[in-house]
This record gives C-alpha cells, sequence and structure tokens, in this order.
C-alpha cells in the first residue's frame, strides 16, 4: 500500500512539474534581408496563454556561437522566463555575424534580421507586449556588443539593454575574431569601425532614453573596456547600472550574469507597463 501511494505520489508530482515547466521551442524564422531560413530558441514561462501580453527578452549569443548555445550551457534560463513571466528568445547571430548588416557582405545582415525580422515573427507568432516597452535585448560578448549596437540604433523598438562581458569597443580587436569580415580591415576602412563601435555610439542616447545594464569580469579580457564605456557613460550623464564580479570570459561568469540581468529587466517591464 506504502509503494502504491509513494509512486502515485511522484507520479503526479511528475505530471505536475511537467505541466507547470516552462516551454522550450526552436523554431524556424525567414530573413528577407539574407534570403535564408534561421533557426530560433522561444522559451514561454508555463502559464503562457494567448489570454496574457507577455514582455520577450532577446537573447544574443557570443563569438563562434548560435542560437542554441544559452539553453544548452545554461538550461536554468528557463526558471527565469517562468519566475519573471518573460518569453525568452535565443536568436542566431551566425558564427561571427557580430550583429552588423555587413557593407561588404550581403548574406551577412543581423542588425536588420534581429533587429526587425526576428521581431516581427515573434510578435506574429506569439502573445507579447508588442511595443519598445515590452522588449529587452542583452546578449554575451559578441552578443553584448550586438545588444548595445541594436538597442542604440533601434530605441522605438527596445526599450531596456544589457551586455554581459560585452565587446563594446571592437577597434582593439581589429586583427581577431572575424570582425574584419563584416567591416572589413580596420587599416582600409576606419571610419566604419569607429562609426559601429558602441562606445562611440552614446551620442544616440539621451538620458534615460534607454534602460541600460551591463556587466563585465574582474579578470575578463574585456574589463577595461567595459570600464571605459561606463566611464564615457557617466561622463555624458546617461543612467545606467554597470556591475564588476569575480569571474572570466567563462559560461559560469553569464550563467550567474544573467539571473542578475534578469532581475533589472522584470523592475523594467513592471514599471512601464505597471503590473
Amino acid at each position: 500500500m506504502y509503494k502504491k501511494t509513494l509512486l502515485l505520489f511522484i507520479t503526479c508530482f511528475l505530471v505536475f512539474t511537467k505541466a507547470h515547466a516552462a516551454t522550450v521551442d526552436t523554431v524556424l524564422t525567414h530573413s528577407a534581408a539574407m534570403h535564408k531560413d534561421i533557426k530560433a530558441v522561444v522559451i514561454k514561462p508555463a502559464d503562457y496563454s494567448q489570454a496574457k501580453k507577455f514582455p520577450v527578452l532577446y537573447l544574443l549569443h557570443g563569438f563562434s556561437g548560435n542560437y542554441s548555445d544559452w539553453i544548452l550551457k545554461v538550461p536554468s534560463i528557463t526558471k527565469l522566463a517562468d519566475q519573471y513571466q518573460v518569453i525568452i528568445v535565443c536568436a542566431d547571430g551566425n558564427f561571427a555575424g557580430w550583429y552588423y548588416d555587413s557593407p561588404f557582405n550581403k548574406e551577412s545582415q543581423y542588425e536588420t534580421y534581429v533587429g526587425a525580422e526576428l521581431v516581427n515573427y515573434i510578435d506574429k507568432h506569439y502573445a507579447t507586449i508588442a511595443d519598445r516597452s515590452g522588449r529587452a535585448i542583452t546578449g554575451l560578448s559578441m552578443g553584448g556588443h550586438g545588444a548595445m549596437f541594436i538597442a542604440f540604433k533601434h530605441q522605438d523598438i527596445f526599450g531596456a539593454v544589457g551586455s554581459m562581458s560585452g565587446v563594446v569597443d571592437i577597434r582593439p580587436f581589429s586583427d581577431s575574431f572575424g570582425i574584419e569580415k563584416v567591416l572589413g580591415k580596420y587599416s582600409e576602412h576606419p571610419e566604419i569601425w569607429e562609426k559601429n563601435s558602441v562606445i562611440n555610439m552614446i551620442y544616440l542616447l539621451k538620458p534615460n532614453s534607454l534602460a541600460i545594464t551591463f556587466d563585465c569580469g574582474y579578470d575578463d579580457f574585456l574589463y577595461k573596456v567595459n570600464t571605459a564605456f561606463h566611464d564615457e557613460l557617466l561622463m555624458r550623464k546617461i543612467p545606467h547600472d554597470f556591475t564588476i564580479r569575480p569571474g572570466a570570459h567563462t559560461w559560469e561568469y553569464w550563467g550567474n550574469s544573467i539571473t542578475f540581468q534578469m532581475v533589472f529587466f522584470s523592475h523594467y517591464f513592471s514599471k512601464v507597463n505597471k503590473v
């Protein structure tokens, strides 16, 4: 009798847990700009329904990664979707797309894809708050750069932005990470590099035009460019949250970082949507 009762309890628990867990979908989106289909991961909170509108966090991967990196390396992000009632979209920025619209490669138009085409797809197929007040974007490393770059240029689309160990100044890495394949060589096209480096794009901001949070590990090779970015924002009196923590350029660091950034984004969503 005891064994039967225990088995029934375990079965009910597993059914309840499965029924109240976030749903992870892999969807096939289309980019008209690049004439190809691109996969994305969409995480819906457990109580997702069409009767309610949900905010969306777009989460970007780093150099050499893809759309599946976050869910494979940090599967606990599904719990964040549940806890904060947010749809999480893990976008693809190609191996080294850098989330730019390349002036030299028509097959690398990832600013348009992430900043417009993917957003339109998600708003069409899911119950979203289809407004900047319901959208945030963040990412790690190359994705941290991409999030800032896209949000700075598309403040009508995104209301909040973050970066984890972001390449917020691409200029020190002119011979690294395939950036030259997207923007051309720095020695030949310095004006393109200067114009498209996030640290040089702060002029696009007004105080509080974007809710901004970013962080970097003290032992990260990108620590100095992130502190310089912080100083520049301070000088221009742009409100933002900046955090330095122990850690390096690792998934352990980013898995921890996203939990703190989700608190920031949840606060933003609640404030602007009066949830």
